[in-house]
């Protein structure tokens, strides 16, 4: 299935993923929901709960989350006298919840906002404290109804791990169903006082939809080796179920406890999932932290080290100088009013903050000037010129970085905008050659102004030295990605069936192929639907290659969102997440932030966290 040929994607608009909002009513009967008068949404018949995003997967989160016990009503004729009793409104709501189940019930419901909003356990009793003096004032007959309310450090404490758990136990029984999955480790988001590997599952089930899940954290200071990484890995695929042998792809950083060419952890997870019925496992190092890694080959003169200096000046002596309030404001949105060391250096290593502090550098400068430090950079041709390639370098893989950060569209639309990158490097190397700086704005703007200080016959910038950068860049883009040439070709069968040549298939593909381009049903279905949606309608049956391949490419990660997402968690809550926590406490905390799951309240409540309760 390997080809080493060049691979373009097929030009089509209905690639993404983007489901239909509009109200289907199937769903009545499957999720006790209909369409409200305004018709917006979907309203719940359970509990007149008005289901704003009207996609299937949010009403059926609903669903699961809040009347599952419903489900008990199986037969067609049941689910529709079920629903006809609940329009009438004569049906009463099951399991009404007494007023300790109520209490308890919302304790975890603010246990779970704690864990999302980063907060520590103990400031459940200072909420608390709030509530009843907002009581007090306004409704104080109403004051009793806290009484049975526990909110102590260690009642909230262990309320999130049972929400923890039971997130779990929805993933597992997820996962069983799963014909294909890819792993996303992350070994690069820690900036607290312990390092972790965090490792994320992305599966698909028979109907391709697609579950970007947390599936375990592995502490590094605990399983230092390799061999020990790997095993804690094993062992947290084979607590959910899931063997080696639906394992699709990978997806690292690329240091070198990840991808060393002997040594490193997919050396040996590959090996481990070599067996005859196994895909070969697809790797590609190139999506998780794309900025922060890519900088450290930009930065050709120790630039960003230089920069965080001024930064720590700034948060100490300039703090209320109107001039840098943009800058601080978005420094304490990323990670707090107190950073540490490395946190500040993930943060400047943005091409976003890098822009800002490449037009605040007069500013910066005269700030320096006032408070008498070196301004030694300011005067320095060739730092300066560094300085402008770099802000305009990192700009570019921002914008790269915001494009891999769209999920649900497929591994086929990433890697275009891999490629697409790939073709804007060629044209700015061309581009350095000819000191042409039409697509360096920065770089461009200091050479301007070096131009009005010198004299017309010196040399302002060498055009090799940058033209080497690039080529370290052109490199590093090749190798992380070159598995996703592999399989161009299943790549291009899966995002444009109709349109691929059948004696450029596979041979073993080629029958189902032309059975699939000459059947003019599944063609009118192809046009209308997106994606997910005709390939999970296309018979496993009639069609098991290619609806096997469809299975396989989706289940590649094609984003970085979900790794973002924790990392931005990480980076906002560094110093609640610094302190001292249990590896289980710190794990629960992250599927909570991380999920898309909402929990099973109604299990919750009832102690019910089994797998099948």
């Amino acid at each position: 299935m390997a080809s080493n040929d060049m691979w373009m994607t097929p030009k089509r608009n209905k690639m993404e993923v983007d489901e239909s909002r509009v109200f289907r009513p199937e769903w009545t009967q499957r999720y006790l929901v209909v369409e409200p008068p305004e018709g917006n949404g979907a309203l719940c018949l359970v509990c007149r709960r008005l289901v704003v995003a009207t996609r299937e997967r949010d009403v059926r989160r609903h669903y699961e989350a809040e009347h599952e016990y419903y489900d008990r009503y199986v037969a067609e004729g049941e689910r529709a006298a079920l629903v006809e009793r609940l329009r009438q409104g004569d049906l009463q709501v099951v399991s009404q919840l007494t007023p300790e189940e109520r209490a308890a019930r919302a304790g975890l419901g603010l246990a779970r906002l704690l864990a999302l909003k980063g907060r520590s356990w103990g400031e459940g009793d200072f909420v608390y404290q709030c509530l009843e003096v907002i009581l007090r004032e306004v409704l104080p007959d109403h004051v009793g109804v806290l009484e049975g309310i526990d909110l102590s450090p260690e009642i909230t404490g262990q309320r999130i791990l049972n929400i923890d758990r039971n997130l779990c136990n929805q993933l597992f029984n997820r996962a069983r169903d799963f014909k294909a999955y890819s792993l996303a480790l992350d070994d690069q988001a820690f900036v607290a006082y312990e390092n972790y590997l965090l490792v994320f599952l992305r599966g698909v089930g028979h109907d391709l939809e697609v579950q970007e899940e947390l599936l375990t954290i592995v502490n590094l200071t605990h399983h230092f080796s390799v061999g020990a990484l790997m095993t804690a890995i094993l062992e947290a695929l084979q607590t959910a179920g899931l063997s080696l042998q639906r394992m699709v792809g990978l997806t690292t950083t690329h240091t070198l406890r990840m991808i060393g060419e002997n040594s490193g952890l997919v050396s040996y997870m590959r090996e481990k999932a070599v067996s005859p019925n196994c895909w070969n496992v697809i790797h590609y190092s190139g999506f998780l932290h794309l900025e922060l890694l890519s900088s450290y080959d930009v930065d050709v003169n120790q630039i960003i080290n230089t920069i965080s200096e001024w930064i720590v000046l700034i948060k100490t002596r300039g703090v209320r100088r109107p001039e840098f309030q943009t800058l601080l404001m978005q420094s304490e949105s990323e990670h707090g009013e107190r950073v540490n060391g490395r946190c500040l250096n993930n943060w400047l290593r943005r091409g976003k903050t890098l822009k800002l502090i490449f037009c605040l550098r007069k500013e910066i400068e005269a700030f320096l000037v006032s408070i008498g430090a070196t301004t030694v950079h300011f005067t320095d041709k060739q730092w300066l010129c560094d300085f402008g390639f770099l802000v305009d370098v990192m700009d570019h893989l921002r914008q790269l970085s915001e494009e891999l950060r769209v999920s649900k569209v497929f591994a086929a639309a990433a890697f275009d905008h891999i490629c697409n990158f790939e073709v804007k490097l060629n044209l700015l190397q061309r581009h350095i050659e000819e000191k042409n700086l039409t697509h360096f704005a920065a770089f461009r703007e200091v050479v301007d102004e070096l131009k009005q200080h010198l004299k017309d016959d010196q040399k302002i910038f060498e055009p090799d030295r940058y033209q080497v950068v690039i080529c370290r860049l052109q490199k590093e883009f090749e190798r992380h990605f070159k598995d996703l040439r592999f399989i161009k070709k299943d790549l291009e069968l899966f995002s444009n069936p109709f349109n691929f040549k059948p004696e450029h298939a596979p041979i073993s593909v080629r029958m189902e192929l032309t059975k699939l381009q000459s059947n003019t049903d599944l063609w009118n279905e192809y046009t209308i639907k997106n994606l997910r949606q005709f390939y999970a309608g296309l018979s496993a049956e009639t069609y098991p290659i290619i609806k096997g391949v469809a299975c396989k490419v989706a289940s590649l990660f094609d984003s970085n969102q979900i790794c973002e997402k924790a990392f931005s968690y990480l980076t906002q809550n560094q110093h609640t997440l610094s302190q001292p926590l249990t590896d289980e406490h710190l794990r629960a905390l992250f599927r909570i932030a991380t999920t898309e799951m909402e929990p099973h309240w109604d299990d919750l409540l009832r102690g019910r966290n089994e797998s099948n309760p």
